[in-house]
């Protein structure tokens, strides 16, 4: 069985269709929400990471600003407060809770030296 020639209408040399039109459409949709999607997902990655960033310098910065004050409060500190707090390590010690070296080195640390 013989084939006939493919006959094109004039001017219609190398075009696509309309079924083509639309499937290149569809392609170049597809592909520009892919990007959009991966552009608005790196966007917010990185707006996650500033954020963490800012929280953390917050929190070394609230840190940083209360160890600075324990040494004042440690110096406004009565003697009853001192006792007191000796006391209470005392106490630990003799319900097991702390060690002797552990009692020694906060007992130091209660009276400052």
């Amino acid at each position: 069985m013989r084939r006939r020639p493919m006959v094109v209408a004039p001017g219609r040399m190398g075009r696509p269709g309309l079924l083509g039109t639309m499937a290149r459409t569809a392609v170049v949709a597809g592909t520009a929400t892919a990007v959009s999607d991966s552009v608005s997902r790196r966007g917010a990655q990185r707006a996650d990471e500033r954020a963490q960033t800012q929280a953390d310098q917050y929190q070394a910065a609230q840190y940083q600003a209360a160890q600075s004050q324990v040494p004042q409060q440690q110096a406004a500190a009565t003697p009853g407060d001192t006792m007191a707090k000796i006391r209470e390590l005392a106490d630990m010690r003799s319900q097991g809770l702390l060690t002797d070296e552990e009692f020694a080195a906060a007992k130091a640390q209660v009276l400052g030296t």
